[in-house]
């Protein structure tokens, strides 16, 4: 089940502006924070399945890894790993 790791382009915009965002006041924090976003995805490339089913979806392909205070929230297939979205921790995920 394993396979590359695709970026959907919501995604990408995502870690943009979080680095944006925190960038403002600290440009090493905003470089710290998407460089381990990065290397948690990474990791999905060989255990797709290690992150948690998102709570708020009943599908057990759509999972989730924590970096800081961000999901990263990404769906299964049988081909590869989608990052769908990168979302503060704090705000529930709408599809």
């Amino acid at each position: 089940m394993a396979g590359a790791v695709v970026w959907a382009s919501r995604a990408v915009e995502d870690v943009d502006a979080i680095a944006s965002y925190i960038g403002k006041d600290s440009a090493a924090y905003a470089s710290a924070v998407v460089k381990k976003i990065l290397a948690t995805t990474r990791l999905l490339e060989k255990f797709p399945l290690s992150g948690r089913v998102v709570p708020e979806v009943d599908d057990s392909n759509l999972r989730e890894q924590l970096a800081y205070n961000y999901r990263t929230i990404y769906r299964v297939r049988s081909d590869s790993v989608l990052i769908v979205a990168i979302i503060h921790g704090k705000r529930m995920l709408a599809l």
